[in-house]
C-alpha cells in the first residue's frame, strides 16, 4: 500500500487497518516534514508535533520505509520532529516526457501570446502565490533591464489562487516594466509545452519548493531552468548542469539573470543539451518507477 501525505486522517486510518497484518505500507512524507513550516507557522507546528507524539509518529515507525522524492527533502526532514525512527528512500517523482509536436505546441502558444512573436522570453509557470517568489522576479528583472537583451521578455503563468496579479502587475508597471512582462494565466495542453519549449529559460525563485515537477517538464523540453535552493531538487540540476541555482533573495534572483545572460551562445546551447540529459537521467518516469519499485523490494 503506497500512502500519500501526512497530517491528515488516511494515513492514521490506514495504519490502524493494516498495522500488525500481513499487508506492507509506504508513505511519501511529500515535504510536510520540512523545517520551512516550523519557521513560518510556529503555532501550527506546535500542534503538528503533539499530533506526532500521539499518532503520526506511529505511522511512519511502522511503515515499512518513509520516501522522499528528493536527497535534499530526506536532509531537510532530519529532526523535523524526534522521538520516532523510521527506515526511509529517495523516489524520485516522474515527470511528463512530452510526445507532442514541438513546432506545434509552440505555435499553439504563440497564437495565445500573440505579443511574443519575435521575441525571447524568460518563463515562469506554476500557482502565483507569495511562497513562489513572484515579487521577487519582478524586482530582479526590473534591475537588470539596462543590461538585458531588449528583445527579451518575461512570462509570469499560472492561476492566480490568492488574488495577486493585481497587485503585481502595478507593481510591475511602477518598475517600469509593465509592458515587458506578460500574464497568460494558467497555460495546459499545447499551450503549457509550446511556453516550455519556446522559453530561453524557466525560472522559479521560490521560497518553497518540496520537488517543482514543472522544473523536471521544463529540463524535459531541454529547456535550462533558474531556480532557487529552496527547490528541492536543486542538487539534481546542479549534477546535471542543467542551469543556475541561487539563494531566494533578492540579490540571488538577480543573479539568476545575470549568470543566464553572461554564459556565451555556445554554453546555452550545452545547457539546454544537459537539460534534457538531467530529465532523461533523474526525473523520466521510468526512473521513478525502477526506483519506486527497487525500494519496494529492497526494504
Amino acid at each position: 500500500v503506497l500512502l500519500h501525505g501526512l497530517w491528515n486522517y488516511s494515513s492514521i486510518g490506514a495504519w490502524l487497518g493494516l498495522r500488525g497484518g500481513k499487508t506492507p505500507y509506504y508513505i511519501y512524507a511529500h515535504g510536510m516534514m520540512d523545517p520551512w513550516f516550523r519557521k513560518e507557522y510556529p503555532l501550527k507546528h506546535f500542534a503538528k508535533s503533539m499530533y506526532w507524539w500521539l499518532a503520526e509518529g506511529h505511522v511512519l515507525r511502522d511503515a515499512r520505509a518513509v520516501l522522499f522524492t528528493s536527497v535534499e527533502e530526506q536532509a531537510r526532514s532530519y529532526n523535523a520532529f524526534p522521538w520516532h525512527s523510521f527506515q526511509e528512500a529517495v523516489v524520485p517523482l516522474g515527470a511528463a516526457d512530452p510526445m507532442s509536436d514541438a513546432m506545434q505546441d509552440k505555435a499553439a502558444f504563440l497564437e495565445a501570446c500573440p505579443a511574443l512573436r519575435g521575441r525571447r522570453y524568460l518563463l515562469f509557470m506554476g500557482r502565483i502565490h507569495v511562497i513562489k517568489g513572484c515579487n521577487l522576479l519582478l524586482d530582479a528583472f526590473a534591475l537588470r533591464l539596462a543590461a538585458l537583451p531588449p528583445d527579451v521578455d518575461l512570462v509570469i503563468a499560472g492561476p492566480d489562487q490568492v488574488g495577486w496579479v493585481t497587485e503585481l502587475k502595478a507593481i510591475a508597471k511602477k518598475l517600469g516594466i509593465g509592458e515587458r512582462v506578460h500574464w497568460p494565466g494558467m497555460l495546459t495542453g499545447a499551450c503549457k509545452w509550446g511556453a516550455l519549449r519556446a522559453a530561453e529559460a524557466f525560472i522559479l525563485p521560490s521560497h518553497h519548493e518540496n520537488f517543482g515537477i514543472v522544473v523536471a517538464e521544463a529540463m524535459a523540453c531541454g529547456t535550462p531552468v533558474l531556480i532557487s535552493d529552496k527547490v528541492n531538487i536543486w542538487r539534481e540540476v546542479v549534477a546535471a548542469q542543467a542551469g543556475i541555482v541561487k539563494p531566494d533573495t533578492l540579490e540571488g534572483t538577480v543573479h539568476l539573470l545575470q549568470g543566464w545572460f553572461a554564459l556565451s551562445d555556445e554554453n546555452r546551447a550545452r545547457t539546454r543539451t544537459r537539460a534534457r540529459e538531467g530529465y532523461l537521467q533523474y526525473f523520466d518516469a521510468k526512473v521513478a518507477a525502477r526506483k519506486l519499485l527497487h525500494a519496494i523490494s529492497g526494504t
